[in-house]
């Protein structure tokens, strides 16, 4: 039986372990291999090297690379432990989970609702696989495209300051229906969180009544051993193979880089073992995650990954992803200003005002924790201008500004408002006004689910190039996560991409070359061309 901070939402059936998932299609190439444990795939990855030249004129060289990709058939068991477990996205997601996996249903005054996992680009997203012998599009689930978990399979647990069991903590949340409580509720009520860790230096002091379930002491090392025996036993106890910890908890206020304390490997873990009061608590986390070998992926904006964490994680090879969770407002800001910009129009002023009343909102009316959200939000176009130098002339950036106030009453119920103040044609202006109203953890929950099932997914997969003698894992710095998080991060020297089409694209195609597909392309030379 599970242990009371854990739900199982597995099938009753015993797992088989052993057994390869079954795929929706199967490639019929020379460059691909099934065996009973893995795809073997072969592929030439082609890309063009620019070489600019002094007079401005550039030489342009196409360069090709040739790859083996190695992918683990077999989906394991898995848990997901998350850091705020009793809070809006922790509790919406745990009975989302256990509604889905028992085809509950619930009537509100617009009828009768079933569960669904809307909003999971690995769940409710097709891709485009290929063309049929009339020339027709063929889409399939972007799940069937690789061997990945069934999110309706997790096995849930985590970690909160809060004492509430889940059904409590939903209740408080007021996010679900009430019907949709009723139903889970009992269930919900058996998981309590685990004590978590609290600095109260780094969230809002408005948090502090909640702070009732707490790993006593103050010795960092001390709590970092504690959440690794938390994870192990959490393994152990529900016959696990693999276990992704996610931070859904409150935004912390920004660390301080202090040389000789987090900016390098070495110093950070002097600086736990010395109980620096510059440790974050998401960092002690991500470091017990780091030392366990299981992904961490932080879902809050505040700068978790200080450099001496991330040189530990490369050291370790650890899997590591962030920051902070991209839902609606984030999301769309993404899609349209490379719409914009791609059209040739541009974006000069972007402001972007919201409210809530959920706890979220109440930790971010504290200023220094407001300023770790602003960052993150104010950073999401910049690449897309960088990649403009039409519109925009060096160190040219559009006035960004970012506003979030607390309002009680609206709850969950994010109201987020964008403004787009553009330069057009001929010193013509245009405006565009975006009015978003939804509940943040409806957005936000089926992202947990997208960064789980590809942070699991990506433990599974292993490249070879030629010079290479052996097969290696990706690095340890989650890129392919981007689409999902406000400011990804990626390894050094790496450009940041946040145009949300080309995290897309990025996501599709690798997952094509790993079963030795060419990459999608839009041309449709087969429409275009005399037959």
């Amino acid at each position: 039986m599970a242990p009371p901070h854990a739900t199982d939402y597995s099938s009753s059936a015993p797992v088989d372990s052993s057994a390869p998932v079954a795929p929706l299609f199967k490639v019929n190439s020379p460059n691909v291999e099934y065996t009973d444990s893995h795809i073997l795939s072969k592929y030439t990855y082609s890309n063009t090297v620019v070489n600019k030249q002094a007079d401005g004129s550039m030489i342009v060289e196409p360069v090709e690379q040739e790859y083996h990709f190695k992918t683990e058939r077999t989906v394991p068991r898995v848990g997901l432990m998350m850091v705020g477990l009793g809070g809006n996205n922790g509790t919406t997601l745990t009975a989302s989970i256990y509604a889905n996996k028992n085809k509950l249903n619930w009537r509100t005054k617009s009828g009768v609702h079933e569960p669904n996992y809307w909003g999971s680009v690995t769940q409710a997203s097709t891709v485009r696989l290929g063309v049929d012998g009339k020339g027709n599009d063929v889409y399939v689930p972007l799940s069937e495209m690789m061997p990945m978990v069934n999110p309706s399979d997790l096995v849930i647990g985590g970690w909160d300051i809060s004492s509430k069991n889940l059904a409590e903590g939903m209740e408080r949340a007021q996010v679900l229906e009430y019907d949709l409580q009723r139903q889970v509720y009992d269930e919900l009520a058996k998981i309590k969180p685990l004590p978590s860790v609290y600095y109260p230096d780094f969230i809002a002091a408005n948090q502090f009544d909640r702070a009732d379930n707490l790993i006593p002491g103050n010795d960092k090392r001390a709590h970092v051993d504690h959440i690794r025996k938390d994870i192990r036993d959490f393994k152990v106890a529900n016959g696990l193979d693999k276990v992704v910890v996610v931070w859904t908890a409150n935004t912390e206020r920004y660390a301080e880089l202090i040389d000789g304390v987090n900016d390098t490997a070495e110093n950070f873990l002097a600086a736990v073992t010395a109980s620096h009061e510059e440790v974050a608590p998401s960092s002690i986390f991500a470091l017990a995650c780091i030392e366990e070998g299981v992904p961490f992926i932080n879902g809050s904006p505040q700068n978790t990954f200080v450099p001496g964490l991330i040189e530990l994680a490369e050291r370790e090879r650890a899997f590591i992803g962030g920051d902070d969770f991209k839902s609606g407002q984030t999301k769309f800001k993404s899609a349209i200003v490379d719409f914009l910009v791609n059209a040739g129009i541009k974006p000069v002023a972007i402001t972007s005002y919201n409210h809530l009343g959920n706890n979220d909102g109440k930790n971010l009316s504290s200023h220094k924790q407001f300023r770790s959200k602003e960052i993150s939000k104010s950073t999401v176009v910049d690449d897309m201008v960088a990649a403009n130098d039409i519109l925009y002339k060096p160190g040219e950036h559009p006035d960004h500004t970012v506003v979030i106030k607390y309002v009680p009453s609206v709850g969950d119920s994010k109201r987020a408002l964008d403004e787009y103040e553009c330069d057009i044609f001929m010193g013509g202006r245009q405006s565009i006004s975006v009015y978003n109203v939804c509940e943040d953890s409806f957005l936000a929950s089926p992202l947990i689910i997208d960064l789980v099932v590809m942070a699991e997914l990506m433990t599974r997969i292993q490249y070879k190039t030629g010079e290479m003698t052996k097969f290696s894992s990706f690095h340890s710095v989650l890129s392919l996560l981007s689409y999902m998080l406000k400011a990804p991060m990626v390894s050094r020297g790496t450009p940041v991409v946040n145009a949300l089409g080309r995290q897309r694209s990025a996501i599709e195609n690798i997952f094509r070359a790993c079963v030795g597909l060419a990459p999608n392309n839009e041309m449709g030379l087969e429409h275009k061309i005399w037959q």
